[in-house]
């Protein structure tokens, strides 16, 4: 019996994945010719190659799927739920008022998309029927943006809990914002960590109170403005508990006013660091001045 080969492979700035069939999964389906893809590693085993596919990606820098290459049910045969997956979208097929059942009883499918690797457990439930629309071109089926779904995934999974009980993440999630209880103990490859972080709770405690239906980004700048100046007034106090208190109300405003403009407050974060990480320059009066 021949040997399958897994090809672990890397379409720069994209992703890195697996697949034992590249014209199909990478050149066929999503649409890269042959010059556009890398080949990084060849194994036979398909264990070892979801480790290597795990290995590159912290390498170069890309999120960690979440549910490991031989782990997804997809290998394993054992998809229940006729989903339809397109670089834009996954369709379900059901209408919205009996999805939910659906993915009850799927609890624990896995599906791998353009933006990775999608999973169905009591949180991402949750997700899902709060941000599911019918389908217009037939009303007894209904989708989700896979962009935004592989969004919630950024925000809220943690790391993975290591088997020495020692979490050198400190409860941070991939793209770093805190979890408020560390990561749950009842994780494992059907469940893993999904934990929302601060900027989660400040966006429903925003959502619930209509914020975002009712507010603007104007209000919200003028908001920033007078909380940054409450915040100097206790520095030049030495109001230290004032200092605290102001700083998480800057950015409890950031954070809704990066909502209002359509990003994420961690896409805001993400973007000027990236800015920043190789800057060179020097202290100058108390100030970083880049050269």
């Amino acid at each position: 019996m021949k040997d399958i080969t897994y090809y672990i492979y890397h379409i720069p700035g994209k992703k890195i994945g697996v697949t034992t069939n590249l014209k199909s999964r990478v050149e066929d389906q999503q649409g890269y010719g042959p010059g556009e893809y890398e080949i990084l590693a060849r194994r036979h085993d398909i264990s070892e190659a979801a480790k290597y596919e795990a290995m590159y990606q912290r390498m170069y820098g890309y999120p960690v799927d979440i549910v490991p290459y031989d782990k997804l049910n997809c290998n394993k045969n054992k998809l229940n739920m006729n989903i339809n997956i397109t670089e834009q979208t996954t369709t379900f097929p059901c209408p919205v008022n009996k999805l939910k059942g659906q993915l009850m009883d799927n609890i624990g499918m896995t599906w791998e998309t353009d933006h990775g690797v999608f999973f169905i457990n009591e949180y991402s439930i949750k997700w899902i029927m709060s941000n599911v629309k019918t389908s217009m071109f037939n009303k007894q089926r209904s989708y989700i943006y896979n962009k935004a779904f592989a969004r919630f995934y950024d925000n809220h999974q943690t790391h993975a809990y290591p088997s020495n009980g020692v979490d050198q993440y400190d409860g941070k999630t991939l793209h770093g914002g805190l979890s408020p209880e560390k990561v749950p103990e009842c994780c494992d490859e059907y469940n893993p960590c999904i934990c929302k972080s601060q900027f989660d709770l400040i966006r429903e405690w925003a959502d619930e109170r209509g914020l975002y239906e009712n507010g603007d980004t104007k209000t919200q700048a003028l908001k920033l403005v007078e909380e940054v100046g409450e915040t100097c007034r206790a520095i030049l106090k030495e109001d230290f508990d004032e200092v605290i208190d102001g700083i998480g109300d800057c950015v409890v405003v950031l954070t809704n006013l990066a909502e209002l403009q359509g990003v994420s407050i961690e896409a805001c974060i993400d973007a000027a660091y990236q800015e920043i990480k190789n800057r060179k320059g020097k202290m100058v009066n108390g100030t970083y001045k880049k050269d």
